[in-house]
């Protein structure tokens, strides 16, 4: 494992504008981002919209739409209820009259309503032209509620070899990865489509969505293991951890990406990872202040050092242009 660490600009440029839309894709890609990663969700009619979820309400404006009122319900969807409009209740067409909204009230909210919601096929598109145009970047696609989608008649692993099939990318190629929370969606990928896998790795003590619906009491702390990380080398090419997994902290007064913790000494991860053959892919690497923790002393670019020293082989980040 050794170069620079691949910048994985999270969801386009999140801390910048709304997230997945097809403006903050490309302004990832005029930051230099090596890769734009996007999550997927299926819509009734068997199209994946990039979202992080399939509840819509938190980065659409479906609730001030009147002609979608009918539409609000609530749902358990990996192990969790949640109440509102869901991506599977509506087709693309319905999609289309939406408009994005940024998810965090502190962020930059100038841009509300300005953009519609992209496809897969829309994102796969946009790299490709920036392929054309000599500036090539990578997608990383994150499968969502894999287990969920399969249960309504909507499994990923149909979905997405279509999506790549169709799209042109002769003369101007760029890569293409996956990753998911659930281990099975990626072995079942693998028997599918020829794609780098990434091992999107959690909490250590909870537990993938698929492991919870057929009750595997292993956790994804069991999956960090020397024989986990073994198991995950037979079909990933890596790990995409949660940061606190490679550098914990003593509290998250911030929230998960532990802004104002002091932070303890690095684990081993890294280097148990790369012992097995896996890369890593750190996440998630945000700018503000209520996001860092204390030792950085507000300076993002310290974290972003750190991680680096410790080996990391990429950031997945809102901020793609500041590292």
């Amino acid at each position: 494992m050794s170069g620079a660490p691949l910048i994985i600009g999270h969801r386009g440029v999140c801390g910048y504008l709304p997230e997945h839309t097809l403006a903050s894709y490309q302004l990832a890609v005029d930051l230099g981002a090596d890769m734009i990663e996007a999550d997927l969700v299926p819509t009734r009619d068997g199209v994946l919209l990039c979202r992080h979820e399939s509840e819509l309400s938190l980065t659409t404006d479906v609730a001030t739409r009147p002609e979608f009122s009918g539409r609000r319900t609530t749902k358990t969807i990996d192990g969790l209820r949640t109440e509102g409009w869901f991506a599977e209740d509506f087709t693309l067409e319905e999609v289309r009259a939406l408009r994005a909204r940024q998810r965090l009230e502190f962020r930059d909210r100038s841009h509300d309503g300005r953009y519609a919601i992209p496809t897969l096929e829309d994102l796969l598109s946009l790299a490709a032209d920036s392929a054309r145009r000599g500036k090539p970047v990578g997608v990383m696609l994150e499968i969502k509620h894999a287990t969920y989608c399969a249960s309504i008649g909507l499994a990923v692993e149909d979905l997405l070899p279509r999506v790549l099939k169709n799209i042109d990318r002769a003369g101007h190629e760029f890569p293409v990865w996956a990753e998911s929370f659930e281990p099975g969606i990626l072995r079942r990928l693998r028997e599918r489509i020829d794609l780098p896998l990434m091992q999107l790795i959690d909490k250590p003590s909870m537990r993938p969505a698929d492991f919870e619906a057929t009750d595997d009491p292993r956790t994804f702390g069991d999956m960090l293991s020397p024989a986990g990380l073994a198991e995950i080398a037979t079909y990933a090419v890596g790990i995409a951890p949660w940061k606190r997994l490679i550098v914990p902290a003593a509290g998250e007064a911030g929230g998960a990406s532990g802004g104002a913790a002091r932070l303890a000494r690095p684990t081993s991860l890294i280097v148990d990872a790369h012992a097995a053959g896996l890369l890593v892919h750190a996440w998630t690497f945000r700018n503000e202040p209520q996001f860092l923790a204390a030792d950085y002393e507000g300076d993002p670019r310290r974290e972003y050092e750190q991680f680096k020293s410790l080996g990391v082989d990429g950031f997945i980040t809102d901020f793609p242009g500041r590292i």
